[in-house]
C-alpha cells in the first residue's frame, strides 16, 4: 500500500480521513462506502458507515457518535462530524491508515486535550482539614504545609490553617 500523508498530533502520525478517502476512491474501484443515520436527535447522532466490496459483501464498518456543542466543530456541525468519523472508522478497519492509529483526528485531538488539561484538586473536606489542624498542633506543619497544594482549600479552612500554622512558629 502506498504511504499515505500524516500530519503529526502530539508527535503521532495520524493520517487523515480525507487521505483515507482518497485512497480507496483510487484503489478500490467498484467498492462503495454507505452512511446510515442510527439515530438523531436535537443534541446527538450515530452513525453507521459500511464499505462494500464490489460483489456487494461488507468488507467493513465503522461506528461513531457526537455531542452537539462538544467541540468547536460540532457547535455548527456534529451531525457531519459524526458521519467523517464513521467513515474514518470504517476505512481503518478496512485497514487504510491505520499504520499508527484507529481513532479519528477529533478522538486523538480530544484526548491529547483531555491529557494536557490539569487535574481538578479533591477538595479538603472536614475530616481531612481537622487531621491537618491536629497534624499542626503535633508540630508537624511542615508536612502540612507540603500536602495544602493538593487539596482545593475553601477560603475560610485556608485561613484557619495558616493562622494555626503561624501561631506555631
Amino acid at each position: 500500500m502506498a504511504k499515505l500523508k500524516t500530519v503529526n498530533i502530539k508527535g503521532k502520525e495520524y493520517v487523515e480521513v480525507n487521505e483515507r478517502l482518497k485512497h480507496f476512491r483510487s484503489n478500490y474501484n467498484g467498492w462503495c462506502l454507505t452512511s446510515d443515520i442510527v439515530e438523531l436527535t436535537d443534541d446527538r447522532c450515530v452513525i453507521k458507515a459500511t464499505i462494500f466490496d464490489e460483489n456487494g459483501n461488507i468488507r467493513a464498518t465503522g461506528h461513531a457518535y457526537e455531542k452537539e456543542g462538544s467541540s468547536f466543530i460540532n457547535k455548527t456541525s456534529f451531525v457531519e462530524n459524526c458521519e467523517t468519523s464513521a467513515w474514518g472508522r470504517a476505512l481503518s478497519n478496512l485497514g487504510i491508515g491505520i499504520d499508527t492509529s484507529v481513532a479519528s483526528y477529533e478522538e486523538v485531538a480530544n484526548a491529547v486535550k483531555q491529557q494536557s488539561k490539569p487535574k481538578a484538586k479533591p477538595k479538603l473536606d472536614e475530616d481531612k482539614f481537622n487531621n491537618m489542624l491536629k497534624a499542626i498542633e503535633a508540630g508537624k506543619g511542615d508536612a502540612v504545609k507540603a500536602k495544602m497544594p493538593n487539596y482545593d482549600i475553601p477560603e475560610h479552612m485556608l485561613k484557619v490553617l495558616n493562622d494555626n500554622l503561624k501561631s506555631k512558629k
